[in-house]
């Protein structure tokens, strides 16, 4: 056997060595899941850059989502937005730049620039309620904007003005599914 067919039988036991014991755990019904839940927008790729439009260095307009593949039982969805880029006072906290909560399961997502009945948006870092775009400072890199979808199993009974810290609180044992997508700014200059 050559030298590159050795590399390549090395290279597929490796991998079957370690996907393995994740793919048992799976038939056995422990270890990971894949989540079924989707949110996807068109005003910008999953990892790419944000347009000026959807930032408050432009128009600060909040993006249109569309959630599927909820599970069976999602009542509702909580989301949060924050730059993953920014420690806080040297703590571990970030830029949190909006969340909402008790966006009905009915809806299958957000309009651009609002949410639909019955939704609550909670205070932004600035103390605002509602969105607050991508606003990196002018630097060589990109900053990080995750926005975090919760797929809940009931309404949570929070005021507008409820922290971060409260809404992830009020989760706890009603998450049913999870999804993420990323978007990455920065300001020219």
């Amino acid at each position: 056997m050559s030298m590159n067919g050795m590399k390549a039988m090395m290279v597929m036991l490796a991998a079957g060595l370690v996907a393995a014991p994740a793919v048992q755990a799976q038939q056995r019904g422990g270890g990971f899941r894949l989540p079924p839940l989707l949110m996807e927008t068109s005003a910008f790729p999953d990892g790419g850059i944000v347009p000026l439009r959807y930032t408050s260095a432009g128009d600060n307009v909040q993006p249109a989502f569309t959630f599927s593949n909820a599970p069976e039982g999602t009542v509702s969805y909580a989301l949060i937005l924050h730059d993953i880029d920014v420690a806080i006072g040297g703590n571990t906290g970030d830029v949190l730049h909006w969340m909402a909560w008790n966006i009905p399961a009915s809806a299958g997502g957000i309009p651009e620039g609002g949410l639909p009945d019955g939704s609550v948006q909670g205070q932004n870092m600035r103390g605002q309620a509602g969105y607050m775009g991508p606003g990196a400072p002018a630097g060589p890199r990109y900053h990080h904007y995750v926005f975090e979808l919760y797929a809940l199993n009931a309404n949570l009974d929070l005021p507008a003005d409820a922290s971060r810290d409260d809404l992830l609180a009020a989760m706890q044992g009603k998450v049913v599914a999870k999804a993420a997508y990323v978007g990455r700014f920065r300001r020219e200059g």
